[in-house]
């Protein structure tokens, strides 16, 4: 186990961004002179972004290699900040593998993220000793953020922030992921879901306060029990949270068109979201204003002069 002074020293990476482009690539949409510039469109700031983030699934539902991981940056990397690899996926490839997949989004600016693996690795019979071995493998593989979060567990408070603690002392970002729903995170029936009960939402509110208050840069809102597997959305308890919490310490996951379709239609363009990776062309047509659904075709807009 590596010593606490020891891991002081050592200077966490930039959230949103694994290392930053040398040059950020210009796509036609914002090429006024030769592309499709003169269309009237939502400008997206440069990467680093702490505003309108999207992070995109990494292999779950499908396996991702390097050349789709390719495909999908070269074409859509400008609008893509981070990568997250849902549960102990990541664990399942050769570890040269691994790496080339993390090196690749870094090369374009994006930063990569562990799922809720942590969740597994705390039921070892010696969890302190398994938690340093996993931040350390994932620490010399290459990841940026390491999310935590307990869906499954049933975990004191104390010893969450501690676990924020320890990865902020290993120089990586913590994500803590916070949700009203007990066994939130998998594959359970909605039914199961329901019989099980949900939390109340001050509950989600005050500790992403206290994960604020300790350095956190952005919390993951679970979509189960507000937005999945529910019989109507939950949306007073989107409306609690930002208005506790500044809307950019916050993402939220929204794996479903509708879902994201509704959150910028009612946050607008800066609202950081989680989807699948098969939805970022989707998603990012929505954020500049060039496509929608019909309550958000040509209705979503900003303001912000030169």
């Amino acid at each position: 186990m590596l010593a606490r002074s020891a891991l002081q020293k050592t200077a966490p990476r930039a959230f949103s961004t694994a290392r930053p482009l040398a040059e950020a690539p210009k796509i036609l949409l914002e090429d006024k002179d030769n592309g499709f510039g003169f269309i009237r469109h939502n400008p997206r700031p440069a990467k680093p972004r702490t505003a309108g983030v999207t992070e995109i699934r990494g292999p779950y539902y499908s396996a991702m290699g390097p050349n789709y991981l390719s495909d999908v940056l070269k074409t859509m990397g400008h609008h893509v900040d981070g990568l997250k690899f849902a549960g102990g996926s990541f664990s399942l490839f050769p570890e040269a593998a691994l790496r080339e997949l993390i090196e690749l989004a870094h090369a374009h600016g994006v930063y990569v993220s562990t799922g809720g693996w942590m969740e597994h690795v705390l039921t070892q019979s010696d969890a302190g000793a398994a938690v340093d071995r996993y931040l350390q493998k994932c620490k010399d593989v290459g990841f940026d953020v390491i999310e935590v979060s307990t869906g499954f567990l049933s975990l004191p408070q104390p010893d969450w922030l501690r676990l924020v603690d320890r990865v902020h002392q290993f120089g990586m970002k913590a994500k803590p992921e916070l949700g009203i729903q007990f066994g939130a995170g998998g594959d359970t029936e909605a039914s199961d879901l329901e019989s099980m009960g949900s939390s109340d939402p001050s509950k989600v509110i005050n500790m992403g306060k206290k994960f604020i208050d300790a350095g956190v840069e952005r919390l993951m809102i679970e979509s189960e029990g507000i937005t999945e597997n529910v019989k109507s959305w939950r949306t007073d308890v989107i409306q609690g949270i930002l208005k506790e919490l500044p809307m950019e310490k916050v993402m939220f996951e929204a794996a479903d068109p509708k879902v994201f379709n509704w959150y910028i239609r009612e946050f607008g363009v800066d609202v950081n979201l989680f989807v699948d990776h098969s939805q970022i062309v989707q998603l990012s047509c929505l954020r500049q204003g060039i496509w929608g659904m019909a309550d958000t075709f040509g209705k979503i807009t900003t303001y912000r002069p030169s």
